[in-house]
């Protein structure tokens, strides 16, 4: 696939100047606040900063100062600059009320609450502990997102809705992984210990999944809306219920349902894709 960051090239940051002009001549109200956030920027970084630290400014500590926070990582680190752009594409990509890049950029708060994690997870990693506990505060606060500074986050990630998530410390999320909103990846209620889910890449948690203990969830797998899963989960199976019940697999292992997004059993997109260990199941209304 074609690189969406280098040196020499940024398509992501180049569409997002591209459309915020577009929607500055539609909307002429809001001409000075796309200026502002993104149209007299000379960089990603720069705009990203920018905009969080207005998002996430309180009398404790001023935007300037979360703005000079926020582009430290940033400058120090190519996987957050990556990361950031690979998010930006998933949410684009994934969510079909999603319009345009300005859009995820302005007023997605999954995408701004995952971009302050990559933030805080910086600091945590750096021994500034207490500073990433205030910054996973203000995303709480702020976003009604709690994700802990030590877990670790993937690229291409879409935090869809975002309202109602918590990742707790010792969480893995793999790659190109999609989560709606009341998703909880819980403890198992051991103190220091490794006690947290690790989600392998191209999973799909659906709305309310809960995922308990030090388990993994395969990759390609898709868990249904409202799923408890308190054991591991195979590469590229299809589990709901409560607890969680493994009703089939996808055939092409290549497949990603965090890309695809289809959670609806029942219909033919959804059924060509799986095999099922129970046919009632291909029935089904939705998962």
């Amino acid at each position: 696939s074609q690189e969406v960051y280098s040196d020499d090239e940024d398509i992501v940051w180049d569409t997002l100047r591209y459309e915020a002009s577009l929607e500055a001549k539609r909307e002429p109200l809001l001409v000075s606040f796309l200026h502002a956030t993104i149209l007299n920027h000379k960089s990603l970084e720069s705009s990203i900063a920018f905009h969080l630290a207005n998002r996430l400014s309180s009398p404790a500590m001023i935007s300037t100062q979360i703005q000079a926070l926020i582009l430290e990582p940033l400058q120090n680190s190519p996987r957050f600059r990556r990361s950031l752009r690979a998010d930006m594409m998933a949410v684009r990509d994934r969510d079909p009320a999603c319009t345009c890049l300005p859009d995820v950029f302005l007023y997605f708060k999954g995408f701004h609450a995952l971009q302050t994690h990559r933030v805080a997870h910086y600091m945590y990693k750096n021994d500034r502990q207490v500073l990433a506990h205030y910054l996973q505060s203000q995303v709480s606060q702020n976003f009604q997102i709690d994700i802990h500074p030590n877990a670790t986050m993937g690229s291409g990630i879409m935090l869809d809705h975002g309202t109602g998530i918590v990742i707790g410390e010792t969480a893995r999320v793999g790659h190109n992984c999609s989560i709606l909103h009341h998703v909880t990846l819980g403890g198992s209620g051991k103190k220091g210990v490794d006690r947290h889910p690790k989600i392998g890449n191209g999973v799909l948690l659906g709305a309310g999944a809960t995922v308990l203990g030090n388990v993994e969830i395969g990759d390609g797998c898709q868990v249904g809306a409202g799923t408890l899963v308190i054991s591991n989960l195979e590469a590229h199976s299809v589990a709901v219920g409560v607890p969680a019940k493994i009703i089939g697999s996808f055939v092409d292992v290549t497949e990603q349902p965090s890309i695809a997004m289809n959670q609806m059993t029942g219909t033919k997109d959804f059924d060509r894709m799986v095999s099922y260990s129970d046919q009632t199941f291909s029935n089904a209304e939705g998962i």
